[in-house]
């Protein structure tokens, strides 16, 4: 199976859902029909993974979703952003890991930028999508700003994974404590066999899982990716840790139990949740926007 080139696949997306591939009067036509202020806006890294698969696996992952969800309930999405806000993932000074980062004001830049253009052209309502977690971390404070300049819905979708993956918890076949919904474990590998399986090297694979960092000692534990470690039994102490310091090959979790049919369940069962909330909100009533941009400059 190829990489799937979101700019060219399935014409019906390309000419109704995605404004990549709309012309300036389509998206108008778009906006004007009834429930059609609600748009995605896809964010993803590019960012060190487990050797066995890219480092553009968040971004595969999210386009995914979003290209499923949007086509489920006819809804509009914008280009991916493949950069995302990933500085503990850059590793070492010239070891070549690969990571490109936003730094969190400019990160935030572009999800204003991003959301501002959109409103000035009428949309109302705007879910921000990402399958990489960090891409939370600096976003409160923006999208309160945008709410209190304009009024608008805003909200950002996080796809199940990580310790909230409920959504698709009945398809891992690891054990909790293999992490299976954590860094580069069953769920990405799934996932990344389903949507892009010509990138995916099992024989680099390996079954890892997360650390204290060592210059902690033994006082310290920590069993994933979240940004706490344990001490005493308790886990509320944050530390802005670097990957490489938890996790020796960015794998958090056991791959081997990957397979492409699981992966396609996933990304069934996470479209379909995006698609019910996409739902939920163009229900939602939201009054008078301010949707002029004047500083767009």
């Amino acid at each position: 199976m190829a990489v799937k080139d979101y700019t060219t696949t399935d014409a019906a997306n390309e000419r109704r859902r995605n404004i990549l591939g709309m012309s300036y009067s389509e998206v108008a036509e778009r906006l004007a029909e009834p429930g059609q202020d609600t748009v995605l806006v896809p964010m993803g890294s590019t960012e060190k993974h487990g050797a066995h698969i890219p480092l553009g696996t968040d971004s595969y992952v999210t386009m995914e979703v979003v290209y499923r969800a949007a086509a489920a309930v006819d809804a509009l999405f914008t280009p991916l952003q493949p950069f995302g806000y990933s500085p503990h993932h850059m590793g070492r000074n010239e070891e070549g890991a690969g990571t490109i980062t936003l730094r969190a004001d400019t990160y935030r830049r572009v999800l204003h930028d991003v959301a501002r253009s959109l409103i000035f052209h009428g949309v109302k309502k705007i879910i921000f999508v990402s399958h990489h977690g960090s891409n939370t971390k600096p976003i409160d404070e923006l999208m309160r700003q945008l709410r209190y300049q304009t009024g608008a819905y805003i909200s950002f979708y996080k796809t199940p994974t990580e310790r909230e993956a409920n959504v698709v918890q009945h398809l891992f076949e690891n054990t909790p404590e293999e992490t299976p919904g954590w860094h580069s474990s069953e769920l990405e590998t799934s996932c990344l066999m389903a949507t892009a399986d010509n990138l995916v090297h099992m024989d680099r694979a390996v079954d890892d899982r997360a650390h204290a960092p060592a210059y902690m000692g033994d006082a310290f534990s920590k069993i994933d990716g979240v940004g706490t470690v344990k001490f005493k039994g308790s886990e509320n102490i944050w530390v802005p840790m670097e990957h490489h310091e938890y996790s020796d090959t960015a794998t958090i979790g056991n791959p081997f139990r990957s397979t492409k049919e699981k992966g396609l369940k996933m990304f069934d069962a996470m479209a379909d949740h995006l698609a019910a909330y996409v739902e939920e909100v163009r229900k939602f009533e939201v009054g008078e926007v301010n949707s002029d941009y004047p500083e767009r400059a």
